[in-house]
């Protein structure tokens, strides 16, 4: 896949409900995923596994209840990014919550091996 065909199809299965079944087509074994800072998971996600790990945290702990994801923003032949707004709801509170976030790709071999979020965390 080209690098364009793997924003595309990310941006896609985002908007479909289909990020979690793109993990394996889409990532490296080696991938890492990296958040602005620790929250309830690591700061770092290494490797397909943690990032699944990662997915399942999100989808166990809140509720998605609407949102955009911007068509991705090549950057050169290595790099994309898209931009997330959400509404979601976090199940054990049940307090709504809004965010944006930019997330960067980094592809090597025809697969994303690095993710990194932005985002501005809320005060403490």
């Amino acid at each position: 896949m080209t690098l364009q065909e793997i924003a595309d199809e990310l941006v896609a299965g985002c908007r479909e409900g289909r990020s979690r079944a793109n993990l394996d087509r889409l990532y490296a074994a080696d991938a890492v995923s990296v958040e602005p800072t620790a929250t309830d998971m690591p700061r770092e996600a290494r490797g397909l596994d943690a990032i699944k790990a990662k997915h399942d945290w999100w989808e166990t702990a809140m509720e998605h209840l609407g949102g955009e994801v911007s068509d991705p923003m090549p950057h050169g032949d290595d790099r994309f990014a898209v931009i997330f707004e959400l509404r979601a709801r976090e199940k054990a509170s049940g307090q709504e919550f809004s965010m944006k976030e930019v997330a960067v790709y980094h592809v090597a071999d025809n697969k994303i091996a690095r993710e990194e979020f932005f985002y501005a965390m809320p005060p403490q």
